[in-house]
């Protein structure tokens, strides 16, 4: 029988949520600068005019994109130092 030692923190292995936050924040940055450069993409792509062309649809969608991104980022970098501690290599 043989007992396994209980996995610590910085065992070097990424989880999924790491790469959902890489994944979701890429996404969100992509759609923030498409939005940024191409402002009526909503208009053209599904046939609406949400915000009657007044543009503030385009503004929140930029902002919450932002955010999403910004946060994603975030939460994917404290992931990546759960797995790689600062110290870890500084030996080598």
């Amino acid at each position: 029988m043989t007992s396994r030692a209980p996995r610590s923190s910085g065992s070097g292995t990424l989880r999924r949520r790491f790469w959902i936050e890489v994944a979701l924040g890429s996404l969100s940055a992509l759609l923030f600068v498409v939005t940024l450069v191409w402002h009526d993409w909503i208009e053209i792509l599904f046939d609406v005019d949400p915000d009657a062309g007044s543009g503030a649809l385009e503004w929140v969608i930029v902002l919450v994109t932002a955010l999403v991104a910004v946060l994603c980022a975030l939460g994917a970098r404290m992931e990546w130092r759960r797995t790689h501690p600062a110290g870890a290599h500084a030996s080598h």
